[in-house]
């Protein structure tokens, strides 16, 4: 028997969400006539994580791989016999299926929320990777949110994925039972948007120039061939120290959208006079993921970047120095206004045992004085700004009305740190100011209107026995998303990369 899985592309786009129906047929070809159970389909999600564990004193010359199994997502389906539920299912039943080629159509809606599984089957919590089976332990702490992205780059070590899997189960015991699995991309909807709060995120940091007329022996120590020479500073000409300070601001709350543009400003404030001009010579903005791994007690924390914007050598002028003392000068936005967030960047989530966050540096280099090399000064101040991505796909109306329902008072949205003062004078040529906060997750959790509940839950009843929140509810009667979808393509394995399994002994 030859088993495979067509799955129905979803029109337009190369991913599924939430609310969707994933809908296929599997296919089927019996060669000659032989005894089956049933034909199981069944959607799974689950996320994967394998660490070292640190090396032990008693035995340095070998490192025990730690794997964590988490299985968030699974629905199955009988489409042979027709009309079987899961529950009725026999697995010593025996129907004779003739010579031929047979064709099972099934669907699934994706739901919104993860519900973990509090145990996993063996073949779940065996891998294969390094040829010697590892069995991973049944993991104890769950959380329960938004079904996380697809997520892949971490060859061996980290992994979310979503797939379709069938099997025709034979009752014969030493007869094989064929199987067939089809991976699919998830890009979930984001959680509901707080409201822009006044004032903006930003971060913040000041420069001090030197003119070409102030001594570099400014209190500079006394030594043997320097006995002419004071010890006490030079007391400052007339013209004044040139003085900038350059700020990155988002608004606020931090959030980035993928496949959209950036919406960050860029400003240089004078904060003193100055004779000559100063110019933007260099910019680079970058997106910095950040992936938390755990598997069970061991932790790693892997980063990944994504270059936005890069020049150099600009040589463009920021004003001039008739410019009066607290001008403002925005840079402007069409260094970056065309670069979008690339359909590689998974927008952030926290799921059992993976978690994505990022931060947004701005690299802006200013030079003062001549054009000439060796002859200005040129000083690179980076900025970093904590940011949260959001995949872009927003949630239906009634979703968000839903998950208001039972609440005494609207949830306020958290807010990052408003635009404050200007900073202050400091002797360091140097200095970050301000660092910006930025809000709660939000998502579709139960139990409340908008964070989700997280924590441990050891010893707590599987999800399965728990009803189902409101949300949820409501969410099974809600069509699939119509509108904007947006892009997502997670990097591909590389060719010999490890792996987690063996696909064929699934």
């Amino acid at each position: 028997m030859l088993v495979q899985i067509h799955l129905d592309q979803p029109d337009g786009y190369n991913h599924y969400t939430n609310l969707d129906i994933l809908s296929g047929k599997v296919l089927l070809r019996v060669p000659n006539p032989g005894n089956v159970s049933n034909i199981v389909v069944k959607l799974e999600g689950e996320s994967r994580t394998r660490l070292l564990a640190p090396i032990r004193p008693d035995r340095p010359d070998k490192q025990r791989p730690v794997l964590e199994v988490h299985k968030f997502l699974y629905k199955t389906q009988i489409v042979w016999p027709a009309n079987t539920r899961p529950e009725d299912v026999n697995p010593k039943a025996s129907f004779t299926i003739n010579a031929g080629n047979y064709e099972y159509p099934f669907q699934f809606k994706i739901p919104l929320n993860a519900q973990c599984q509090q145990q996993n089957s063996l073949t779940t919590n065996v891998s294969f990777a390094n040829v010697l089976p590892e069995v991973a332990k049944t993991p104890t702490q769950h959380i329960k949110t938004t079904l996380p992205p697809s997520l892949s780059g971490f060859p061996g070590e980290a992994e979310i994925r979503y797939y379709v899997k069938v099997t025709v189960n034979r009752p014969q015991f030493f007869k094989e039972n064929p199987r067939a699995v089809a991976n699919f991309t998830l890009l979930p909807i984001e959680p509901p948007r707080p409201a822009q709060t006044d004032g903006e995120a930003y971060a913040r940091r000041q420069h001090q120039f030197l003119e070409n007329n102030q001594s570099p022996t400014v209190g500079k120590k006394k030594g043997f061939f320097d006995r002419k020479v004071s010890t006490e500073p030079i007391p400052p000409t007339a013209t004044a120290t040139p003085r900038v300070t350059v700020d990155a601001r988002l608004p606020n709350p931090a959030i980035l959208t993928a496949n959209q543009d950036l919406p960050l400003r860029l400003l240089v404030k004078n904060m003193s006079e100055h004779t000559k001009n100063i110019y933007l010579q260099m910019l680079q903005i970058e997106l910095i993921g950040y992936t938390k791994v755990r598997a069970h007690e061991v932790t790693r924390t892997e980063s990944n970047s994504w270059i936005l914007a890069s020049m150099s050598n600009m040589a463009i002028p920021l004003g001039t120095p008739q410019d009066a003392i607290g001008t403002e000068i925005p840079i402007n936005p069409e260094y970056w206004s065309d670069k979008v967030i690339p359909n590689s960047v998974a927008p952030t989530f926290t799921a059992c045992n993976l978690s994505r966050f990022y931060e947004l540096e701005v690299r802006v280099g200013l030079g003062y004085g001549s054009y000439n090399h060796g002859e200005d000064q040129l000083v690179v101040l980076p900025l970093r700004l904590p940011v949260k991505v959001y995949s872009g796909i927003a949630p239906p109306k009634a979703l968000l009305e839903a998950t208001l329902v039972g609440a005494d008072t609207k949830v306020k949205p958290a807010t990052g740190q408003s635009l404050g003062p200007p900073c202050s004078s400091s002797g360091s040529q140097t200095q970050m100011v301000h660092t910006p906060t930025t809000p709660t997750h939000q998502g579709f959790a139960s139990g409340s209107a908008f964070p989700p509940a997280q924590g441990s839950t050891q010893g707590a009843p599987g999800y399965d026995d728990a009803p189902p929140s409101y949300e949820e509810a409501v969410g099974e009667d809600l069509p699939p998303i119509n509108g904007y979808r947006g892009n997502y393509q997670p990097p591909p394995v590389p060719e010999g990369a490890p792996r987690f399994s063996d696909e064929k002994r699934r």
